[in-house]
This record gives structure tokens, sequence and C-alpha cells, in this order.
């Protein structure tokens, strides 16, 4: 497993607590009313390229949500460095993923039980 340095994880937890404000904010006018939470940041080693993984409810058609979000991701960016420019050096690319951790337990749970 990949070690992160604390500055890369400081960065991450600054984009992903900005990101889940702006997806709040804007989750009824441009996503059509979906909860869309950033569950994990991974930034590069010079903090230049963020991987930002998204939880998406409900889970329908996630993966078109998430590259509609990957098409409109300079918007996001510009968003994102208007508030965070104070505080970092560059304003990172974003690439959104989906994260299925949480399908991924609940398919090892139900296993478990049965």
């Amino acid at each position: 497993m990949e070690e992160y340095s604390t500055r890369q994880q400081k960065v991450g937890r600054l984009i992903q607590k900005e990101l889940g404000e702006h997806f709040r904010l804007n989750a009824t006018s441009v996503f059509g009313g979906r909860m869309i939470s950033v569950t994990v940041v991974r930034m590069s080693k010079d903090l230049a390229i963020g991987r930002c993984y998204l939880s998406i409810f409900p889970s329908d058609n996630v993966k078109e949500y998430v590259e509609e979000i990957n098409n409109i991701s300079k918007n996001i960016r510009y968003s994102l460095g208007q508030k965070i420019k104070k505080q970092v050096r560059i304003i990172p690319e974003l690439s959104f993923h989906v994260d299925d951790s949480l399908d991924y337990a609940e398919n090892i749970d139900n296993l478990l039980k049965s």
C-alpha cells in the first residue's frame, strides 16, 4: 500500500471538505437531488492531481453521474480554487471515481450471513 505524506493527507482532507460542501449546496440544482459524498481524496506527490472518490445515493446509474461530474470538473476546480487559493500553491486537477467500498463491504457481509 502506498504511503501518503502528511502534507498530501492534509491537502486531501481540505479538498474533501470543500468538495463535500460544494456537492451539498449544488445537489438539487445540478445533480437532481442526489446525495453525493466525497469519501476520500488521494493526492499525487506533487499535489497537482487529486483523485476524488464519490459515494452517490441512490446508487442507480452511478457511472453516468460520475462521468457527468468529470465533464464539469473544470467548473468544480474553479469554484474549489476560489475557496482554497490562499491555502495551497497549486489548485490540483481533479478526477472523480466511484467509491464502491460500501457496496463491497455489504456484499461480503451478505456472503458471510448466508
